[in-house]
């Protein structure tokens, strides 16, 4: 299991939020867990300097491009780029320095996946430099592709069906457990385990972790198949989480 760094950034600055407050409509509903003194290129420095690539920058909602420019810019091919990514501007954040660009919205349409848009991104991007994002929430038992800003939930369930499918378009899967991202109350265990028994691609789990020993919970139910990502839990994040003690971690778990 590898170890995903994030920079998520919202108006400019590096942010930790509970995922599912986050609405184009209303932003006073949004929750921020914590907001960074620090640069978006001073994190993606940091990550270069401890040798953990394959983290993404997210932009949660405008104001963010200069931002994730500086900081693909400071680890080229370090970091993935997700936020807005289209065929019309996917080439910019590649040529800035992203391994890959991460898209979710933009392959929908009602409720579906739009193979033909899908198509048309992968003529920008080839499918070796892709990240599908299937961040997800559950309803009736099962996990459903979320898309708006985790607001919208599409016909598209999380499963080996779906995995399968979209495995043959990207090089890899980034999927948050919406319900509990940035709550620090625990990780949705039966997704990871979704994933690890069922994804034929790698894939980044994101979402709910409180404790250290989440790494080896999630090692365990990944079947060290799906690598994890900790965001409000660190403390460069203000949490509790000592980020120290998560590449101490690595260094006792090499992949």
């Amino acid at each position: 299991m590898k170890f995903r760094p994030c920079i998520d950034l919202h108006q400019g600055n590096v942010v930790q939020i509970v995922g599912g407050s986050l609405q184009e409509s209303d932003q006073s509903a949004l929750t921020i867990n914590f907001s960074s003194d620090r640069s978006a290129a001073e994190y993606a420095r940091l990550y270069q300097k401890d040798g953990l690539s394959g983290g993404h920058v997210v932009s949660l909602g405008a104001g963010n491009q200069e931002a994730a420019l500086h900081a693909l810019e400071a680890f080229p091919g370090g970091l993935q780029y997700g936020g807005g990514v289209s065929p019309e501007n996917a080439a910019t954040y590649l040529n800035a320095g992203a391994s890959h660009v991460i898209v979710t919205s933009y392959i929908f349409n009602s409720g579906k996946i739009d193979l033909e848009k899908l198509e048309k991104l992968l003529d920008v991007t080839g499918r070796d430099r892709l990240v599908l994002d299937l961040s997800c929430r559950q309803r009736d038992g099962d996990y459903y592709v979320v898309t708006d800003r985790w607001q919208t939930f599409t016909d598209e369930k999380v499963g080996p069906a779906l995995l399968e499918t979209l495995s043959v378009y990207c090089a890899e899967f980034l999927v948050h457990g919406v319900d509990v991202e940035g709550k620090q109350q625990g990780i949705e265990e039966d997704l990871i385990s979704l994933l690890g028994m069922y994804s034929p691609l790698p894939v980044t789990y994101a979402g709910g972790v409180k404790r250290l020993s989440d790494l080896d919970l999630v090692q365990a139910l990944g079947q060290g198949r799906v690598d994890l990502t900790i965001g409000s839990a660190l403390d460069i994040f203000g949490g509790k989480v000592p980020y120290a003690d998560v590449l101490k971690w690595l260094k006792n778990n090499p992949v």
